[in-house]
């Protein structure tokens, strides 16, 4: 007949234990890594992730702003969401324009809601200057205006500042996927071509 171990032999185990650990020094507490703290380290980061993902980037200011995004426009057919706040001739401001519509047009200019440096994402919540989330998603050529000031570190600090319940659009480079082969393809989901214009303070 075979015995089950009592409560003496529990404490025994257990007292072993604790003589054991009783020489252990307890946790140190280990400081959180650094942020970078560099609002240039921070800039330089994300444009760097950016351009990782075949991005372009252009950096100006902003004196040049407007010059600069008819440049990255070129003779394209643009759609700009209302509340843009920058003059691009020729555009047209989307008043509820149809896919079809949508798809016509070669480009659309935005503004974002912030970006992410470690990540080299594109947060866009579709407030004034983003417009509809389709306008981001039909044209082939995504030209998005980001100011240095709304970069941050990683995505914990961007969800900070977002409203979850506002309708998010993260972008990471140009829409791109494989098949079952690998062979990367790209603008089946979104715009093929992601041009961010990065704005310095």
């Amino acid at each position: 007949m075979t015995s089950t171990p009592g409560g003496g032999a529990r404490d025994e185990v257990l007292g072993r234990v604790r003589s054991a650990l009783s020489g252990v020094s307890p946790a140190v507490e280990v400081p959180p890594a650094p942020r970078a703290a560099a609002r240039d380290d921070l800039v330089d980061l994300f444009t760097e992730r950016v351009e990782d993902y075949r991005a372009v980037v252009t950096a100006t200011t902003r004196a040049d702003l407007a010059d600069v995004v008819a440049r990255a426009v070129g003779a394209a057919t643009v759609v700009v969401p209302a509340g843009l706040d920058l003059d691009i001739p020729g555009a047209v401001v989307d008043d509820g324009l149809t896919a079809a519509e949508l798809d016509a047009i070669d480009c659309v200019v935005t503004r974002a809601a912030v970006g992410i440096a470690e990540t080299g994402t594109i947060v866009l919540d579709h407030g004034p200057g983003q417009g509809r989330r389709i306008i981001t998603l039909v044209p082939d050529r995504h030209v998005c205006i980001v100011d240095a000031a709304q970069v941050v570190a990683d995505v914990p600090d961007a969800i900070e500042l977002l409203d979850p319940a506002r309708p998010l659009t993260w972008v990471s480079g140009p829409s791109a996927t494989s098949d079952i082969e690998l062979d990367r393809v790209e603008g089946v989901h979104g715009p093929r071509t992601l041009h961010v214009v990065l704005v310095a303070d």
